[in-house]
């Protein structure tokens, strides 16, 4: 049996080039996990605009290393 690396369970990747906002279909800038267990990809704009919105049903978030999600800060309070 060949052991297989698994990224941690905790872990969330950023948005991959080829990833499309789950809104607007434009390039993908921030993965949301829900509670649940599934993602969703959003583009800057969109990301941005329901930041309010998101962080309430967001349990893990990564963005695009050249992303500054508005949700983060409020994530942190």
């Amino acid at each position: 049996m060949t052991p297989t690396l698994t990224p941690p369970p905790e872990t969330v990747a950023p948005p991959a080039a080829d990833e499309r906002c789950d809104r607007c279909n434009a390039a993908g800038k921030l993965r949301i996990t829900l509670a649940g267990g599934s993602e969703l990809v959003f583009c800057g704009h969109h990301a941005n605009k329901y930041a309010e919105d998101l962080v309430k049903i967001t349990v893990k978030y990564a963005s695009d290393p050249e992303f500054s999600w508005r949700g983060a800060d409020l994530m942190a309070n």
